[in-house]
């Protein structure tokens, strides 16, 4: 299956849309470190779907997701869904790191690092 088939289908494209254009307070703050290529050149992309998932940062030349957890993620329905959405991007080739939404907000340079760390080549043996 090509790329193209799994990555930014059209029948999403507006909610990938209205999800950028209303980022919660942890990913506009996140972005703003992102966006440019800031974080050692490599180029993110914000709410980029894969499959049946809208990510909320992607890095394709790493093929790394970011995500950020807020208050939904806790529960076992949250939970649940985020173990079978990381399932399924594994099976695509697709690694994810998450961090709650406060960790952006109290160690943002942490999060940056941990971020950078997960690039391939930089990561631990």
């Amino acid at each position: 299956m090509p790329n193209t088939f799994r990555h930014n289908r059209q029948e999403v494209k507006p909610k990938r849309r209205e999800l950028r254009e209303n980022l919660t307070p942890a990913e506009a703050t996140l972005w703003k470190a992102l966006q440019g290529g800031q974080l050692d050149g490599r180029k993110f992309r914000r709410q980029h779907s894969v499959g049946p998932y809208i990510l909320d940062f992607y890095c394709p030349s790493e093929r790394l997701a970011v995500e950020l957890d807020g208050q939904g993620h806790f529960d076992v329905v949250g939970a649940a869904h985020d173990t079978a959405r990381t399932a399924y991007l594994d099976s695509v080739g697709i690694r994810v790191i998450r961090f709650e939404n406060k960790l952006v907000f109290e160690q943002m340079d942490w999060v940056l690092a941990a971020i950078t760390a997960a690039f391939r080549g930089n990561e631990a043996s």
